[in-house]
Parts: structure tokens; C-alpha cells; sequence
């Protein structure tokens, strides 16, 4: 009998990323979506392709796979969870309070003596895994019908031309925590399997994730078009490395890694992000801008983890700054995040709102006075 792996969002990560490893692994894949477009193509199309660039690039064709939209069918969605080995999703952060629905009723269905369901939420934030559970575990879920394992991902995936093929970066990073499996870790494809999770994902969101951003937001601040563009502006590329030298302060300091490694880290990412091959909109990049300013996301948690240490966080709230000031009316977070910043709007409860961050944090003043310069600019 195959193995089954049902994945939450057939989008560009769900197809280009996680997908060809759970079919390198033996699995049939279903994808389950609310795409009405997403899902008829994958259920039109047999196979679709999934071109890596850069150096070891690979053309990979994809089949072995169905597709189940999960808000008409959501009966069908949960037999299939019933019977799967796997279930992992790349939806985002906020939509999986509506993927443990599903889940605790698939759980429910599961056959007593079924191994236990392996789930690992390929999401980009700290502890994916954890939010799905939770919100499983609040709904009464049958958590021990099912492992769960955060994981961290890092790959780079640009904006697409539309069609199911999909256009990536050769580099990979697929770290998952082997702690819940008790030395029964699932035979998967790509994986590089951790007991201390928290590095990895604090070294990529820190570095590939700020680096990234930060460069959209410097870049859109001056009008510059693309992050390779951005990045070929000195004034830009020393802000960014400023920005990134903080960050890898605090990642030596707390996770032990070199210097020397952290800098060269820093040194493939800037690589990475200017991929000529992979060209990228600064305004793209800088998408819900209200998310990536959340407490624990790649500018408030270094910079607060850097006060708490006694340290200066300036080139991370010159950023968070800049970010004050995206404002392109096409994303609707950054709609939201403008109609905040209003005249005779109270900065330091903004810095809370917005940025979690409260009085008594030592990081409070200094972003206080961030939102105020916006608030006056």
C-alpha cells in the first residue's frame, strides 16, 4: 500500500519545496487548498515542473500527487487524514487555526491501532508545529494519535509567472526536530534531522529572513525596484550588513556558532537574495509588513533579545523604521499599517499593539522613538 502525505497549500513552497521531497520519499501527495484555481489545474494536469537554479540546480518533474479543495470537500479532506502516514502544510502562520479543524476530526478517524500521524507544519515561524497543535489541542483533538515536530525551511522562492511549474533557488535547508519521535524518525527526502531546533530556525529567520526584508524596505524607502537592485546601492548593502552584524552578534553569543561561520552564513544569503537567475521586487518582499513586525518575528525578537542583553539594536529599528514607511496600496497589511500611523496616534502604545513589545521591555523607549519619528515625519 503507498504512503500518503496530505499537504496543506498548493502554493509555490507546497509545490516547489515540500512536495518533490515527499514524492522523493515514496509518498503520494494530496493536496488540499481553497484555491478553486489551484486545485482544478492540479487535477487537470498530471505533472508539473519544478526547475532549481544556481549551482547543483536540478530540473525535477513532479507527479504522484491528487487534489481535494478543502472547503468544498472538507468531508473528503479528512478521510484522507484518516489514513495518512504524514500531513505537513505551507499556508502560513495565521491560517492554521483553520487547518485544526480537519485535523481533529481526521485524528478522530484514525484506527486505533494506526501509527501515530506524523505532522510537521513547514511554516515561516518560530514554532509552526506548536501553533497547529495548540489550536488542535484547543478544539479536543486526540493529540496522541499524532508526532509533532517543528521544523525550520529556507529556501529561497521568488514570484512566480503564474502555471503550476515553479522557479526556485538550488539551496536548501530542512531542519526538523528529532525529539518527538524517540528514534523513529520517518524516512524523509531533504531532511536534516536536529536536536536543538531553535539555532537553526533563529539563524535563518535572523539572517535570511532580516537580511531580506530589511533590503525590500531600505530599497522601496528610495524608490528602488528589485532587492538586486537594492543591494547594488552601497548605502543600502552597508545598512543591510549593519543590520546583519547585530544579528549575528546575537546568534554567536547565543547559540555558540563561529564568527567566521555566522559571517560566511551572512555572506551566501547576500548571495542568495541577488541570485541574477531569481529576481525578486522589493515590494513583493516587503509584503505584510504587520506580520514581519510581530513580537517574535525578524526585527522585534532579535532587537529585543539584544536589549535584554544590554545591547544596542539601532540598525534593526532603522529598519523596523523603514518598514514604518511601506506603504504600497496593493498589500492590505500595508493599507492597515498606514491608516495606524495618523497623526496623534500614541507611539509607545503603538509600539505595543503593533510590535508586542511592552513598558517595561528595555526595548520599549528606543522603538517608542522609532514610531514617534514616523509619527512626525
Amino acid at each position: 500500500m503507498t504512503a500518503t502525505a496530505v499537504h496543506f497549500g498548493a502554493g509555490n513552497i507546497g509545490r516547489g519545496f515540500v512536495a518533490p521531497f515527499l514524492r522523493e520519499s515514496g509518498y503520494e501527495v494530496v493536496f488540499a487548498d481553497v484555491s478553486e484555481e489551484l486545485i482544478q489545474a492540479l487535477q487537470q494536469q498530471p505533472s508539473y515542473h519544478v526547475h532549481e537554479v544556481g549551482a547543483g540546480g536540478r530540473e525535477l518533474v513532479i507527479d504522484g500527487y491528487r487534489a481535494l479543495n478543502s472547503r468544498d470537500v472538507p468531508d473528503a479532506v479528512v478521510a484522507e487524514i484518516a489514513r495518512a502516514d504524514i500531513v505537513t502544510t505551507a499556508v502560513g502562520a495565521r491560517i492554521l487555526q483553520f487547518v485544526a479543524p480537519l485535523i481533529v476530526a481526521g485524528l478522530a478517524q484514525r484506527p486505533a491501532d494506526a501509527k501515530p500521524l506524523v505532522v510537521i507544519a513547514c511554516e515561516n515561524a518560530i514554532g509552526g508545529t506548536d501553533i497547529l497543535a495548540a489550536a488542535v489541542a484547543e478544539l479536543g483533538g486526540a493529540m496522541e494519535r499524532a508526532v509533532w515536530a517543528n521544523c525550520a525551511i529556507d529556501r529561497i522562492v521568488p514570484e512566480q509567472r503564474g502555471g503550476l511549474d515553479v522557479t526556485l533557488e538550488a539551496f536548501w535547508e530542512w531542519a526538523v526536530d528529532r525529539t518527538p519521535f524517540h528514534g523513529d524518525e520517518p524516512a524523509l527526502a531533504g531532511v536534516h534531522w536536529v536536536d536543538d531546533l531553535e539555532p537553526y530556525i533563529e539563524r535563518k529567520l535572523f539572517t535570511v529572513n532580516t537580511g531580506h526584508a530589511s533590503t525590500a524596505y531600505l530599497g522601496y524607502r528610495r524608490g528602488i525596484e528589485t532587492i538586486a537592485e537594492a543591494l547594488a546601492v552601497p548605502e543600502v548593502m552597508a545598512e543591510v550588513r549593519a543590520v546583519l552584524a547585530e544579528t549575528s552578534g546575537l546568534l554567536v553569543e547565543k547559540h555558540g556558532f563561529t564568527p567566521e561561520e555566522q559571517q560566511a552564513y551572512v555572506e551566501t544569503t547576500l548571495v542568495r537574495i541577488t541570485n541574477p537567475e531569481l529576481p525578486d521586487s522589493c515590494v513583493r518582499v516587503g509584503r505584510a509588513p504587520l506580520r514581519k513586525l510581530g513580537r517574535h518575528e525578524r526585527f522585534v525578537d532579535p532587537a529585543a533579545q539584544l536589549a535584554e542583553r544590554g545591547q544596542d539594536a539601532w540598525n534593526l529599528l532603522t529598519a523596523v523604521g523603514a518598514a514604518l514607511r511601506f506603504d504600497t496600496a496593493d498589500d492590505p497589511e500595508a493599507v492597515e499599517l498606514q491608516a495606524k500611523l495618523v497623526p496623534g496616534a500614541d507611539p509607545g502604545a503603538l509600539a505595543t499593539e503593533l510590535c508586542g513589545i511592552e513598558p517595561a521591555h528595555p526595548l520599549y523607549a528606543p522603538l517608542t522613538e522609532v514610531f514617534r519619528l514616523r509619527l512626525e515625519a
